[in-house]
């Protein structure tokens, strides 16, 4: 049999675009088969030439090449590159010195220990792209020769006939050739949420997704009945075309990221600099070349924090936790920190700020309008009046096609058909209606379905046991749809039961009632109805001609209730939000207006035609105008657009979604947010983090802990690099002394940077929210890790710590009375002097991290001081294991330590209590010189890159 069809190659069938224009009846010859399907020899033969209907897998990277990845940071290579050599330093001196060799094997473990944290991580995130395929159904309906089958939708070819029922997934881009009252609901290719009619007759040529003839893979059938001819499969579909939009898109890095790689190029290069300086200085002063360098070296681990790489992944995972807790599941850490950096956030709007489910609130009967109250489907709430709306929500409810479902299986109420109808049958229970009841005692004798032509739908009913006559008509006609089509065919209003004629004056009531509705953002409904005479059975214009308008309903798709506070938060925290939707531009301007998002009178409402002809620098000009922006009727192209245009100003954009038609924007931007319920898991394999509620509220709570994250990320930099200060100024200054021996070895320093200090770094990246944290505006995009207020800190408190042990290095083996040059490291009085350093440093450290914890308020308020038990019981547990290293025999000889007797330990205490003390008169100063409403620091950040909101 001959397909008539070309190669699929990357694009759908030319016959599939070309068979929309042709009748129903030319498009089994188009696409090369017939009304009783393809032969089976035919279908596998097909299959053999196009491929499975699936979609590509996503790559992933392999175990091996992430674990490789581990070992090329900076940080690792350096560390790496260190270890080698000292190994070399080792066989090359002589005799071979076991503290050198120790050295080698403990940079070396911290390159596998960080490697392993990193490595767990990452194996966990890579973990989701098996996740695509479950958007395509496991079976489908066919027909094969004529008989009717179930097969597995991967086996679907061009040619084949598929049958399809209200429920089902369209498992392929489809032509339909037979059409029963079918609505499909595009929300996940188009974003709309209404579902959207669909004919076999033939329509003008255009972009497919416009084609009424036409279902598309990852859509789903809202009502009717359907048999369609498959045109396209696998990722030749409208589907893949996103898919593959997405799969190109590059993993933008997140603001840390790239502080993260500055920093450790910073931190590296100073390492280098000052390690080989010293060398250079001692060299010339005769000192063995060996000995010269393995110094060295251990001035360049003394610089390099070590235990910053595990430090903060650790860090990010609690943050994780924490947003996990609040529903957000986040699947790459570094994302965390990336939504505190967030200064826009494009959000979807159906299933993101709303419900997603429409509701009734407000009907229009009598001459009055009639609150209804309770949203979703879920029949509970009151109608105003019912008696006075009973007739028009029976009558609403007769002409329906949906169902209410109630709950099952862990399942709320639902609708199974139009959502519109749903919440019309929600409506007529709330005023006490049955519908089946209502159906079986006047079931439905005849249908004409909703036009996009006409605007209406109706429905005719034999009342049960009528027999005619002028009391008991044999037929009533019920008629919904848009209200001017329904107001143009009535000729009488129902008011209150009283029948009068429809004059200009109730006319002018009507259209006043429905623009009041329509302000207000709701859909509008007219709803009537007719008693048929005794007779044929009447046609569609007799049926729809001669109403009595019952009313009107005005509904609409509520939105969440928490949204409001949540864009209230989001405004004060300085982060503009903008709706990017595929859905009209009245529906998204009332939403965005009842939940915050628009308040001014005029915002900036562009449609996806608008955006079209667009340059980027028109387009520019628009974002940099600042006014509340509304997005409407947009492809998945526009929304990745717009992202980029956010970015290209300096914003860091959070993108939400839940549709594959999002997945390209999410994937595009700094952080996109994937909606877990409702959403496709397209949009959750292309986001990096997923909402479990799809509550907008658990975005505006992330941006917080998002900020949290980054505050704590730099106390414990303050931490770390302080400590770091304190172990190169003891060296530095016993360089200069002419002192031939380092103040602390650098298995000392190894052990600090990854055991006395992790504890306390780790429990100050567990400190709670500060209250003000959504008060702020968001940091620049550019703004450095290393701020000058950072780094002005950890001098400040490093120097304090360097002039501290220094001094008593010096003083301890200045006061010995031995020469200088007659020191070993055996030597009694270097090992005592060697312990003091190492034990003054790890107390100090103790006192600095109660101190980095507040910037301004004082850290020894007992609430202050009791808001992280973690932390206290990380520096008492890092105080013992420095206890341990002085007193246990086998840690000494393995430090090369001595036992500190108590004088000594209190004479360290005094000292490193200094660093606490000194930055509590610094931020005194500060609360008297600029007193901040509050009590912690008011944020002014400096404008963003691209001018300020």
């Amino acid at each position: 049999m001959s397909t008539g069809t070309e190669s699929l190659g990357d694009a759908p069938l030319p016959a599939g675009g070309a068979a929309q224009t042709m009748p129903a009846a030319q498009v089994h010859v188009a696409l090369g088969t017939s009304p009783h399907g393809l032969t089976e020899a035919e279908a596998a033969a097909r299959r053999e030439r196009y491929g499975p209907n699936r979609l590509p897998r996503a790559a992933r990277r392999g175990s091996w090449r992430l674990l490789t990845a581990q070992f090329t940071g900076l940080f690792a290579v350096v560390l790496v590159v260190a270890s080698a050599v000292t190994f070399l330093a080792h066989v090359l001196q002589d005799p071979p010195r076991e503290g050198t060799l120790q050295l080698a094997v403990a940079i070396l473990c911290v390159v596998v220990l960080n490697a392993a944290i990193g490595f767990a991580q990452e194996y966990s995130a890579e973990r989701t792209a098996e996740t695509l395929r479950a958007m395509v159904p496991h079976t489908s309906r066919v027909l094969r020769g004529g008989e009717r089958r179930e097969v597995s939708a991967d086996e679907l070819v061009p040619g084949d006939v598929v049958v399809l029922e209200a429920g089902d997934a369209v498992p392929a881009d489809c032509r339909l050739v037979e059409a029963h009252e079918v609505s499909v609901d595009n929300a996940p290719l188009t974003g709309e949420s209404t579902p959207v009619r669909r004919t076999a007759d033939a329509v003008a040529p255009g972009p497919p997704l416009e084609a009424r003839n036409r279902v598309f893979m990852g859509t789903d059938v809202v009502t009717g009945t359907a048999k369609a001819v498959v045109c396209a499969t696998g990722s030749a579909t409208e589907f893949g075309r996103i898919f593959r939009l997405a799969s190109a898109a590059p993993r933008q890095r997140t603001p840390l990221q790239r502080q993260v790689a500055s920093m450790a190029r910073r931190v590296a290069g100073t390492a280098l600099a000052v390690g080989a300086a010293l060398f250079a200085v001692r060299l010339p002063a005769g000192q063995d070349p060996v000995a010269g360098f393995v110094f060295a070296l251990g001035v360049m681990v003394a610089l390099v924090p070590e235990g910053l790489p595990a430090t903060l992944s650790v860090s990010l995972a609690i943050g994780v936790r924490r947003m996990a807790r609040r529903h957000a599941l986040v699947k790459k850490p570094l994302a965390v920190e990336a939504l505190g950096a967030t200064t826009v956030i494009c959000t979807d709007k159906t299933g993101t700020l709303t419900r997603a489910e429409m509701t009734v609130t407000r009907v229009w009967a009598g001459g009055r309008t009639h609150p209804v109250s309770g949203v979703g489907y879920e029949p509970a709430g009151e109608v105003d009046d019912p008696a006075a709306v009973r007739p028009l929500l029976r009558a609403a409810a007769m002409c329906c096609d949906a169902r209410l479902l109630p709950p099952a299986e862990h399942q709320g109420w639902r609708i199974l058909g139009d959502t519109t109808e749903g919440a019309l049958l929600v409506a007529a229970a709330k005023a006490g209606i049955d519908p089946a009841a209502e159906e079986a005692a006047a079931p439905r004798v005849a249908e004409h379905p909703f036009d996009p032509a006409r605007k209406l739908m109706s429905t005719v009913h034999r009342a049960s046991g009528a027999s005619g006559g002028v009391d008991r008509p044999p037929y009533t006609a019920f008629v919904k749809g848009a209200p001017h089509e329904v107001l143009a065919r009535c000729e009488a209003v129902d008011w209150r039961g009283d029948r009068r004629e429809l004059t200009p004056k109730v006319r002018t009531a009507v259209t006043a009632a429905h623009d009041e509705m329509a302000s207000r953002g709701l859909r509008v409904l007219g709803v009537a109805h007719r008693r048929l005479p005794d007779g044929p059975r009447p046609g569609r214009e007799e049926t729809e001609s001669g109403l009595t308008l019952l009313g009107l309903a005005g509904m609409l798709d509520p939105p969440r209730p928490e949204v409001s506070d949540a864009v209230e938060a989001c405004r004060r925290a300085g982060v503009r939000i903008v709706m990017v939707t595929g859905d009209h531009p009245l529906t998204a301007e009332a939403v965005a207006r009842r939940v915050g998002i628009v308040r001014g009178p005029e915002p900036a409402v562009v449609t996806g035609a608008c955006l079209e002809p667009m340059d980027d620098r028109a387009l520019d000009a628009l974002l940099a105008q600042g006014r509340e922006l509304l997005l409407c009727r947009v492809a998945p192209e526009h929304k990745a657009r717009i992202v980029a245009a956010f970015q290209r100003r300096g914003e860091v954009v959070a993108v939400t979604g839940d549709g594959a038609n999002d997945a390209p924007a999410l994937k595009h931007a700094d952080i996109g947010v994937a909606m877990g319920a409702s959403g496709t898991d397209v949009a959750r394999e292309a986001a990096v983090m997923v909402l479990l509620d799809d509550s907008f509220a658990s975005i505006a709570a992330a941006v917080g802990l998002g900020r949290s994250v980054y505050q704590n990320i730099r106390r414990f930099l303050v931490y770390v690099f302080s400590s770091n200060i304190g172990e190169l100024g003891p060296i530095l200054a016993a360089t200069a002394a002419g002192f031939p021996l380092v103040p602390i070895s650098a298995v000392q320093v190894l052990a600090i940077d990854l055991g006395t200090d992790v504890m306390p770094a780790l429990a100050l990246g567990a400190e709670p929210p500060e209250p003000d944290v959504m008060d702020r505006p968001p940091r620049p995009r550019r703004e450095r890790l290393f701020s000058a207020a950072v780094v002005g800190r950890v001098l400040f408190l490093g120097g304090i710590q360097t002039v501290c042990v220094s001094a008593v290095f010096l003083w301890q083996v200045g006061s010995s009375g031995i020469p200088y040059a007659d020191f070993t490291e055996d030597t009694p009085v270097y090992r005592e002097a060697v312990t003091m350093v190492h034990a003054g440093i790890v107390l100090s450290q103790f006192f600095i991290a109660l101190s980095v914890r507040t910037d301004r308020r004082s850290a020894l308020r007992p609430a202050v001081l009791t808001s992280n038990p973690w932390l206290l019981g990380a520096g008492l547990l890092a105080v013992a294991a420095m206890v341990a290293i002085s007193y246990v025999p086998l840690l000494r000889g393995l430090f090369n330590t001595a036992p500190l007797e108590p004088a000594d330990w209190a004479l360290l205490t005094g000292l490193g209590a200094l660093p606490l003390l000194a930055d509590e008169a610094r931020k005194a100063w500060l609360r008297r010189r600029r007193p901040a409403r509050g009590g912690e620091p008011q944020h002014r950040g400096p404008r963003r890159e691209g001018g300020a909101r």
